[in-house]
């Protein structure tokens, strides 16, 4: 057998240093859990992955860009655009470890984009709603119906997010602050109480006493953890019983927080902090959709202001 001519390509992929799709999970994943990803995150990955191997019918580390972009066309008639922008995240960051690891010839995302997207209304309450929330709640009269309306009082006056108040713990409360350890991005802050939390605070670490076994604030009926879709569920449920018919959730608490400080004056840098953005991109979304008294505010606070010229 002659073998003057160039190598065919089954030769040659024996050449190359290729992986499969389990070979390559295996390394990305072993390159989270180095980087200390959180676990939501590298659960979030697998999920998305083994969605797209779904609906593509092939090994990832074969795709090519042509793959992507019938997966997109294909997606848009029974996924939202926020759906398919999600998998695309997970993807671009699946093939860029690849790419950068020469584990494949060419990153089929390189020439993907994100789907353009309506920016939709973010709801918030107003005082009446917020008003009306803790009337609904305190009707109960039970240690559950009073840790609700203190957890509803932490979210609107920290901001803070689900998973991170349910890691917060007793020796966290500080006086008019918590420190949040528990944080999205593992950077830990401290957020800020007004003297109502405070006050309402106190009276309820004072009826949670000591427990053993868990050292968490809020806790349940039965001294266990809570469960952030039970505290989701509960928000709901005040909800409809309140009539609003707005999504009350601790994430709709937190756009509430995050508009009445905007609202009040309070900067973009200080409200990134406080609600502990990695960086600006969404709190400056915030502030351009609530931000509407800017000209009023320039007026009274333009650099020229106080100048005689």
């Amino acid at each position: 057998m002659s073998r003057r001519g160039e190598l065919n390509e089954k030769e040659l992929n024996i050449i190359k240093k290729k992986v499969n799709d389990e070979e390559a999970f295996e390394k990305f994943f072993r390159d989270c859990y180095l980087r200390n990803l959180r676990p939501a995150t590298v659960e979030y990955y697998k999920n998305e992955f083994q969605a797209f191997r779904r609906r593509i019918d092939k090994q990832l580390v074969e795709c090519q860009q042509q793959d992507i972009e019938n997966f997109i066309l294909m997606s848009k008639q029974s996924i939202k655009i926020t759906s398919i922008n999600t998998r695309l995240r997970a993807l671009r960051s699946f093939y860029n470890y690849l790419s950068k690891n020469k584990l494949i010839d060419k990153n089929p995302m390189q020439n993907i984009k994100l789907l353009r997207d309506r920016q939709k209304t973010i709801e918030t309450l107003d005082n009446k709603e917020i008003e009306l929330l803790v009337k609904i709640i305190r009707k109960q009269k039970t240690f559950v119906s009073f840790r609700d309306e203190v957890m509803l009082l932490v979210f609107l006056d920290t901001g803070i997010r689900l998973s991170e108040l349910v890691g917060i713990e007793v020796e966290d409360v500080r006086g008019n602050k918590i420190i949040i350890r528990k944080t999205k991005n593992l950077f830990e802050r401290t957020v800020y109480l007004s003297e109502v939390t405070q006050e309402q605070l106190r009276r309820y670490i004072q009826i949670r006493g000591h427990i053993e076994g868990t050292n968490k604030l809020f806790i349940s009926q039965d001294n266990l953890d809570l469960q952030p879709h039970s505290i989701q569920k509960r928000f709901t449920k005040y909800g409809n019983t309140a009539n609003i018919n707005k999504r009350v959730s601790p994430h709709t608490f937190r756009h509430t927080m995050a508009k009445r400080m905007i609202v009040a004056g309070v900067d973009a840098f200080s409200l990134m902090h406080l609600l502990g953005h990695s960086d600006i991109t969404i709190t400056k979304r915030y502030v351009n959709m609530w931000g509407q008294d800017l000209e009023v505010k320039h007026k009274l606070h333009g650099a020229l202001k106080g100048l005689t010229l």
